[in-house]
Order: C-alpha cells, then sequence, then structure tokens
C-alpha cells in the first residue's frame, strides 16, 4: 500500500517578521541583563597591591563596608549572625580560610574584631582581598 506524499520542499521567500520578533526579544533580554540595569549595594574600594599570591583552599568571604557593615553571601550580617555562620562552615571539615573583602575607610579595630570572630569560630587563616594594580594593554607590533 502506497501512501499519497502532499508535502513539497518549500522555495519561496523566508518571511522576515519573525526573525525580526525574535531578534528584537532577544535585544531587550540582553539590556535588561546588562549593566543598562541598576544593581543595589555599596561600593567597596579595595586598597591596590601588586604581584600577591592566590588562595589554594577553600575559602569564606566576607565584605565590609566603610560604615563597618559586614556582608556575607551578600547579605547583611549582623556580627553575632556572623560568628555562627562561620562556626557551622568551620565545622564542615577540611582546611578553610576566611577572605576580608573591606573597603579602604574601614578601621584597622573592625578587622582585627572580625579576624578574632572568624579565629573564635575555628577559621585559622584569615587574608585581605586586594585588587591588582591596573597595568597598561601590550602594545602589539605589527
Amino acid at each position: 500500500m502506497r501512501l499519497p506524499r502532499n508535502h513539497k520542499i518549500f522555495r519561496g521567500q523566508l518571511d522576515a517578521a519573525p526573525f525580526a520578533g525574535v531578534f528584537f526579544l532577544l535585544v531587550v533580554f540582553l539590556i535588561f541583563n546588562s549593566g543598562l540595569v541598576f544593581t543595589p549595594g555599596l561600593p567597596l574600594t579595595l586598597p591596590a597591591a601588586p604581584d600577591l599570591p592566590g588562595l589554594t583552599n577553600r575559602a569564606v568571604v566576607v565584605a565590609v563596608a566603610a560604615n563597618g557593615t559586614c556582608f556575607y553571601d551578600n547579605q547583611v550580617t549582623p556580627e553575632n549572625e556572623l560568628k555562627t555562620r562561620l562556626r557551622t562552615v568551620a565545622q564542615s571539615g577540611g582546611p578553610l580560610t576566611l577572605v576580608l573583602q573591606p573597603d579602604a575607610e574601614v578601621r584597622y579595630e573592625k578587622l582585627v574584631e572580625l579576624c578574632l570572630i572568624a579565629r573564635e569560630a575555628g577559621i585559622q587563616n584569615t587574608w585581605f582581598a586586594t585588587r591588582p594594580e591596573p597595568r597598561p594593554a601590550p602594545v602589539l607590533k605589527p
């Protein structure tokens, strides 16, 4: 038994409207996902330092704003809650390092206080995050 074939190969022009619709929809998604959208937060100005080594073990990051506000997991965290969170992370096992990202305006007393909180929580190593110094782009010769 043979079935009739009613399908024919398309040989006409493509309609541009569906392609334009998908293109403009992608443009809208890219705009909303780009830097044009305001991201709420506090600016941190890390001090610059050249040629420092990096970490090799697991790290926990705590950012400190200029007014002394601590951020853990990108959320404002009071110091007493920070101590309990650091303790639970430190009990999970393995070597752990606390990486402090202090603003350049943070007082030294606040940094020492956070180091002591980390030590009480069971974290022995503390590093201060810095940003690399800007270097000029290399000039490529033709």
